[in-house]
């Protein structure tokens, strides 16, 4: 199934220029660019991904990861094929820089699988778009979302965040969370690691967070962005920005063309003490930790919101503060437990 893409010029000699992403792909005839699924047709630009769906399911919200956007919820998750970077270390290598079997679907198709989980009885609030990078498939998302908007749930998109700045305010109004990826606060880490750059992304979640709930994700890469100097960079930009942004540092495991040892845990702990001095909300991922997956209440440091696993559950609330010194405690939609 193939769509005109949305935003890209035609220039001469039978090339088109892609306007989606900072790359600013130059397509020539019959080919694609970088993230491989927008292609160049008689100088017409198609999103050769559309409606193809490479993996979907029910996901915990807490699995995004969202922790301050109803919490202990489940979304049901989909992804296609392509991705605008290269990572090295990339977990889902094989849909967003190989080929796997996809099946087709209708944006109408996509909503009424997830309403079917609300009607079988799951607190299936939305839809996440996720897995590979979902920009990738811009238009199909962006006529999704809209239909979910008008069936009163939820959107979510977990993202790379290099994206324009254009399409990026036109499917912002139907987008209620985001989770942004934030690889490093390093130019030359993105240049090398992802074939990409800070800068754009650094834009996008300062786009985001005027218009939607926004969480961000940094994967902490043995001896390459876990210095405690770029740790502090980072955590600065963040608190110049909102003090309540959660921040979720990820354990990283050899995986794809990267083969350095996984994150030592002390790392990982490192990280999260230093973010804390400047954060209200800091957490770990990906790693055995118990504790630094809990929401803790910024001001006395009360247990507020208990997590286990995938599960969340209220401990030190009174309505939305925290039940010990009344400070408020920043997220949205109720806790399902």
């Amino acid at each position: 199934m193939m769509q005109e893409a949305l935003y890209y010029e035609k220039k001469d000699q039978d090339i088109t220029a892609c306007l989606l992403c900072p790359h600013y792909c130059k397509i020539k005839e019959g080919k694609a660019g970088i993230c491989r699924f927008r292609q160049n047709h008689g100088g017409v630009l198609y999103a050769t991904n559309y409606g193809k769906v490479s993996s979907f399911g029910l996901d915990p919200i807490e699995k995004k990861p969202l922790f301050h956007f109803y919490p202990g919820s489940y979304i049901f998750s989909a992804g296609t094929l392509g991705c605008n970077f290269r990572c090295q270390f990339c977990q889902n290598w094989q849909i967003s820089q190989d080929e796997t079997p996809t099946t087709e679907i209708t944006p109408e198709g996509m909503v009424e699988m997830a309403r079917d989980y609300v009607s079988m009885g799951y607190p299936n609030i939305g839809i996440a778009y996720t897995y590979n990078e979902p920009f990738m498939w811009y238009e199909f998302m962006l006529e999704t979302a809209k239909l979910v908007r008008e069936a009163e749930m939820k959107n979510v998109i977990v993202t790379n965040g290099y994206i324009n700045e254009a399409p990026l305010r036109e499917i912002l109004p139907f987008i209620d969370a985001m989770n942004i990826d934030v690889k490093s606060f390093s130019e030359d880490y993105y240049k090398k690691i992802c074939t990409g750059s800070l800068q754009p992304v650094q834009r996008t979640v300062e786009i985001a967070r005027q218009e939607c709930h926004v969480e961000l994700t940094t994967l902490l890469v043995t001896g390459l962005n876990d210095s405690a100097e770029e740790i502090e960079r980072l955590t600065d930009w963040i608190a110049s920005l909102d003090r309540d942004i959660p921040l979720h540092f990820s354990r990283y495991f050899p995986m794809y063309k990267m083969d350095l040892p996984a994150t030592p845990l002390e790392t990982l702990t490192r990280a999260r003490e230093i973010a804390m001095k400047k954060l209200h909300y800091v957490y770990i991922g990906n790693a055995q930790l118990p504790g630094n997956d809990d929401t803790l209440c910024p001001k006395c440091g009360n247990e507020v919101i208990s997590r286990i696993g995938y599960s969340a559950r209220g401990v030190g609330l009174a309505d939305r503060s925290c039940s010990s010194c009344g400070e408020e405690i920043k997220f949205v939609g109720k806790i399902f437990e």
